[in-house]
C-alpha cells in the first residue's frame, strides 16, 4: 500500500511481567483448542513441563516442534512436514530471535495465526510482522511479512532475567538506534516496512524508546546480572521489544540498520551479536549526518557505560585497514533502507564517516552517558 496512506501497526495484546508465560494458555485458547509449540531445544527441555500444564489446564492439546538452525526455506517445509496433515490452531513461537521466526514462517506458510513468548530481550523481532530468511551459509536471502502484527506478544519478565545480562545489552544496542533512524526516515523521503511515510506517532514512540533506555538501561543490566526484575528492568524491557519494535516498523530503518550489510562480512566483527553492530551502527550514523562531535561523544559515553560497542575492535574487528573499511562502505549500499536517511549518502561518505567514529571513540574523552 502506497500513495497518500500511512498505516500504523501494531500486536493486539502485549503481556508483561513476571509470571507472564502462565497466561498462556488463555491467551491461546480463543484460537482453538490444537496449538503448535516451536522453541529451541535448549528452552522446551527447560520450559515444557510448564508449558504443557498452562495449555492443558486450558483445555488444549499441544504438539511442541524443537527448532534449530538457520530460518530456511526448507527448514519451515520440515517443520510443516512434522504436522502431517494437521494444521494447528495457532502458532506459538518461545525463545530466542530464530524460534520466534521460525513460528512466523510457519503460521505464514499454514495461514494461522502466531504468538510470540521471549525469552531474551536481544531485539525487538518479537512485536514484528518481519520474518528474516536465510540461506544454510547464514545469508540474508528475503525478509518476509505476516499479513498483521502477531496475535498477542507475552513477556516474562522473570525469564528475560534470568537470561545472560550479555542479550539484554544487545537487546539495548539494537533499540537505541531507533530514535534517529526514524528521524532519518521522516526528514527525507522514507518508508516505513508497511511501504508508507511515516506516521508521527511512530517517531514518538521511537523517541521515548530512546529515552526510556538513557534513563533505565544501565540500572537494568545490574539487576539482571543479579537475576532480579526491578522497575529498571520492566522499563528497559518494553522499550527493547514494545517501543523498539513499534518504533522501527512505524518509523523507519536506516544507515545504522544498514550497516550491518557489511558487518556480516567483515573480518571478526561477523561473529559479533546483532544488537551491538547496530549500536555501533548508530554512531557512524550520526557521524554521517554531520552531527557535532559533543552529541557524538554523549553517546559514546553511554555505550560505555552499557557495555556497547563504540569502535570495530569492540566487534572484533582490530586494526581495521583503510580497505577493509571500505568494503563495509560498499556492502552497506547494498541495503534498502539506506535511502531512508534525511540525505543522500555515498559509500564514501560511509567510510568517512566510520574513520570518524574510530578516532572519537579512541579520543578517549567522550564524557559518560546519562538521562537526556
Amino acid at each position: 500500500m502506497t500513495g497518500h496512506y500511512r498505516i500504523f501497526g501494531t500486536p493486539p495484546r502485549y503481556l508483561q511481567g513476571p509470571g507472564a508465560l502462565d497466561q498462556l494458555g488463555t491467551v491461546a485458547a480463543p484460537f482453538g483448542a490444537t496449538p503448535v509449540v516451536i522453541g529451541d531445544a535448549f528452552i522446551l527441555e527447560k520450559l515444557r513441563s510448564r508449558i504443557e500444564t498452562v495449555l492443558r489446564a486450558a483445555g488444549l492439546t499441544p504438539t511442541l516442534l524443537s527448532f534449530g538452525g538457520e530460518i530456511t526455506y526448507p527448514a519451515v517445509d520440515d517443520l510443516k512436514a512434522s504436522l502431517g496433515d494437521r494444521v494447528p490452531s495457532v502458532a506459538i513461537g518461545i525463545g530466542g530471535g530464530k524460534s520466534l521466526d521460525a513460528a512466523k514462517a510457519l503460521a505464514l506458510k499454514l495461514g494461522v495465526n502466531v504468538i510470540t513468548v521471549p525469552t531474551i530481550a536481544s531485539n525487538d523481532s518479537p512485536t514484528s510482522a518481519s520474518i528474516a530468511m536465510y540461506d544454510d551459509r547464514h545469508v540474508m536471502i528475503s525478509v518476509d511479512r505476516l499479513s498483521h502484527n502477531p496475535q498477542t506478544v507475552i513477556v516474562d519478565t522473570q525469564l528475560i532475567a534470568n537470561a545472560p545480562a550479555a542479550f539484554l545489552r544487545a537487546g539495548i544496542g539494537d533499540a537505541i538506534s531507533k530514535k534517529f533512524e526514524a528521524d532519518g526516515c521522516l526528514a527525507g523521503t522514507g518508508v516505513t516496512p508497511f511501504g508508507t511515510r511515516p506516521l508521527l506517532t511512530g517517531i514518538a514512540v521511537a523517541d521515548l524508546c530512546y529515552r526510556t533506555l538513557r534513563r533505565h538501561a544501565t540500572d537494568a543490566l545490574r539487576a539482571v546480572e543479579r537475576g532480579e526484575v526491578d522497575d529498571s528492568v520492566e522499563a528497559t524491557i518494553e522499550a527493547i521489544i514494545l517501543m523498539s519494535g513499534l518504533g522501527f516498523e512505524n518509523g523507519g530503518l536506516s544507515l545504522s540498520h544498514s550497516l550491518t550489510r557489511g558487518l556480516v562480512k567483515a573480518r571478526g566483527a561477523s561473529k559479533a551479536i546483532h544488537g551491538q553492530h547496530v549500536a555501533w551502527g548508530v554512531l557512524v550514523q550520526l557521524a554521517a549526518e554531520d552531527r557535532s562531535d559533543a552529541e557524538i561523544a554523549d553517546l559514546i559515553g553511554f555505550h560505555r557505560k552499557t557495555g556497547l560497542a563504540c569502535r570495530l575492535s569492540d566487534l572484533g574487528m582490530e586494526d581495521a585497514t583503510d580497505a577493509e573499511i571500505d568494503e563495509i562502505a560498499a556492502l552497506t549500499m547494498t541495503a534498502p533502507h539506506l535511502k531512508n536517511l534525511g540525505r543522500p549518502v555515498t559509500a564514501a561518505d560511509v567510510a568517512s564517516a566510520i574513520h570518524r567514529i574510530e578516532a572519537l571513540a579512541a579520543d578517549g574523552h567522550a564524557r559518560p552517558g546519562g538521562v537526556d
